[in-house]
């Protein structure tokens, strides 16, 4: 498994809201999130909609 490092302040926020929700790890909570948006980004159909979609998600200007 890869290892990715987060700002202690995200992590703590993440963890808070990871066990409010019941997850079991706020790894857990993580990798759910992940797959969640994958799976709606791999379901677009074309780039133009991936593109906006990250957009719309404020990761692209």
């Amino acid at each position: 498994m890869a290892k990715i490092k987060l700002d202690a302040n995200l992590y703590d926020r993440v963890k808070k809201i990871a066990d409010a929700a019941g997850y079991g790890s706020a790894d857990e909570f993580i990798v759910h999130v992940i797959e969640k948006e994958l799976s709606v980004l791999e379901s677009a159909e074309s780039d133009e909609d991936v593109t906006e979609r990250l957009r719309g998600l404020g990761y692209l200007e």
